[in-house]
């Protein structure tokens, strides 16, 4: 066994920045890289992909610039690589990468995961009765139906590389597995050391971003150096479950204690219910600390027994939409803006109704400069700015009805609001709407196979002998309530604390650390569910169950929200300026809070 492994991580979406992966080759002193491309929206871009060309489905950016340009980097260092680049079409990444490393006169051992892809077993879970998982929706018709993937664990990782691979390609793997299923085969990790798997899965959630951990999105942004060079993460992880995230030397970016936490609460909901096919992690106890020059060490995770299920995500087409933008200048910008968007739609309408097609079925008018996205909170002197771009959405069943849209949305730059300059970056697109439909089924159900050369094995997850039960799980307490005090200030809360959000579906959840331990429980106070519900109001329209959830992290001095039903649909089904979320703990940070004005000193 050895007494550390070192893993990278190169890249945290489709799309990610082909620097990566050489500097981490040059000074990462890896003996792994992993690269995440499948976010839920990627996949039904690549199902729309594969349905039209069945050699394709795949993430060309790994194949055409990764592997392409480092192949010879690979080899020579002997960094084994992993990653979920296969997407809907595995074998044929392997096809591709095989022809790629042939012209380089190289040959490399690359094992295929599969058996994540179920849109042939559609029909039999509907037969079963099988629902959304959050909100009880039955499976969508079939025949507009995307993709349809289990998350599959790091199981069949482990096993890929135990059979010698040097490269690994899955499907849909939860982006963790990445790092974890290396871990596992390295350490002897299994379902007997939950809190082994817990650890592991952490150091994946860490690095499975890409320069998130290091920097990129921090709060305080001041503080980060050399965006242009941004080190990408290492994450050096030891027997024990310990782990130090780090970044090669010599690159821009920063490695700090927040600056870890902010990405350990990124995209999660109940801390102590981060379901995973091999674990369910409690990051409840998780601690960060320094350790030296960029250096943080993160210990605490804590393991449950798997829950026995898998999530299955089916992405599907539920009707078109069109999105264009338009710029306005000059004073009043933002009013002529949106009465010029409004007029937009009023004559899309008379237009369908006199050719007898049916109304747009959602519309959405977003005046970019205004603070459009912060609802109620939005500061009156921004209605003032004199340059402002319209943001127009709307959505149909039948694209040919936008396509009226796609026509007459440039007709007002002569017709209408004076400063309207028109937008020369290209005309807008009519797109899908792709939707997510989340479900659970057993995970005996589900045969991952491993194939390595001419052999292929197969990896059924037997049901755990204790499934987690959430009943079990002690909560931690919150921290005291403050005494009653004298002297408070009214400070904005990025003063006290440092935030991160990202979206889980139709939710977001925003991580809020205290940057010193005293405001805690100031924090905590005021950012109640009804505060902070009220705050977002704007965010819960068209929510048929809204609700804001709360959870205490003591070990990071931090607390999770999560908001339910705050995204208009998320993803690409949403026609809001941000339906990933990226913002939203930017706008709570200008919340003001009261806190002893001692503290501030």
């Amino acid at each position: 066994m050895k007494t550390s492994v070192r893993i990278g991580g190169a890249g945290g979406f489709l799309g990610d920045s082909s620097v990566a992966a050489p500097q981490l080759l040059r000074g990462g002193r890896l003996d792994y890289m992993i690269l995440d491309y499948l976010a839920e929206a990627t996949m039904s871009s690549l199902g729309q992909m594969r349905a039209a060309r069945p050699d394709q489905g795949y993430a060309r950016d790994f194949t055409d610039w990764v592997w392409r340009d480092n192949l010879a980097d690979f080899k020579a260092r002997g960094v084994r690589v992993i990653t979920n680049a296969g997407g809907l079409n595995p074998n044929a990444c392997r096809a591709e990468m095989e022809k790629i490393a042939a012209r380089a006169g190289l040959s490399f051992k690359i094992a295929v995961v599969e058996g994540d892809d179920l849109v042939g077993r559609l029909s039999e879970f509907r037969e079963i009765g099988v629902t959304e998982m959050e909100t009880g929706a039955p499976l969508p018709d079939l025949a507009s139906v995307f993709s349809a993937n289990a998350y599959l664990g790091g199981a069949p990782i482990a096993a890929a590389l135990a059979a010698g691979a040097d490269v690994v390609i899955t499907g849909r793997v939860v982006d963790s597995a990445l790092t974890l299923g290396p871990l596992m085969y390295e350490f002897g990790w299994t379902e007997e050391t939950p809190d082994l798997l817990a650890a592991g899965s952490l150091a994946g959630h860490v690095i499975e971003c890409g320069a998130q951990a290091t920097g990129g999105l921090f709060t305080d942004w001041e503080e980060v150096p050399d965006w242009a060079h941004i080190g990408y993460p290492v994450v050096e992880c030891f027997p024990d479950g310990d782990f130090v995230v780090s970044k090669p030397p010599g690159t821009g970016g920063l490695v700090s204690p927040a600056a870890v936490a902010e990405q350990i609460l990124y995209e999660i909901g109940d801390p102590q219910a981060y379901a995973l096919p091999d674990v369910v992690c409690d990051f409840t106890g998780v601690t960060v600390a320094r350790v030296g020059a960029d250096e943080v060490r993160v210990s605490g995770a804590r393991g449950y027994a798997p829950t026995g299920s898998y999530k299955v995500t089916v992405t599907w087409g539920d009707g078109f939409r069109f999105i264009g933008a338009m710029p306005v200048v000059g004073r009043d910008a933002a009013a002529k803006a949106k009465r010029q968007a409004d007029a937009v739609i009023e004559r899309i309408g008379d237009m369908l109704r006199e050719r007898n097609l049916p109304p747009l079925r959602a519309t959405r008018v977003e005046i970019l400069g205004a603070e459009a996205t912060y609802g109620a909170n939005a500061r009156p002197e921004a209605q003032g700015t004199r340059e402002v771009i319209y943001r127009v959405g709307a959505e149909h069943d039948d694209a040919d009805a936008l396509r009226l849209m796609m026509r007459e949305f440039q007709s007002p730059t002569t017709s209408m609001s004076v400063g309207t300059t028109g937008w020369f970056g290209g005309a807008p697109t009519i797109t899908p709407v792709a939707r997510v439909f989340s479900c659970l089924i057993p995970r005996s159900s589900v045969t991952a196979t491993v194939s390595v050369g001419d052999q292929t094995a197969t990896l059924t997850a037997t049901p755990p002998a204790e499934p987690h039960d959430p009943a079990g799980v002690r909560r931690p307490p919150p921290p005291p309530a403050p005494p009653a005090e004298r002297g408070l200030s009214r400070v904005p809360l990025i003063r006290v604390a440092w935030a991160r959000s990202g979206d889980k579906g139709d939710a977001f959840n925003i991580g809020v650390i205290a940057r010193k331990p005293d405001f805690l429980p100031w924090i905590r106070r005021a950012l109640t569910p009804e505060a902070v519900g009220a705050y977002f109001a704007h965010e819960f329209e068209g929510a048929t169950d809204p609700s804001v959830r709360i959870y205490d992290l003591p070990g990071l001095n931090a607390i999770n929200l999560h908001l339910i039903q705050s995204l208009g649909g998320g993803q690409f089904s949403s026609l809001r300026l941000d339906p990933l979320a990226k913002g939203k703990a930017q706008q709570l940070l200008d919340m003001e809070i009261e806190v002893p004005s001692r503290l501030l000193r």
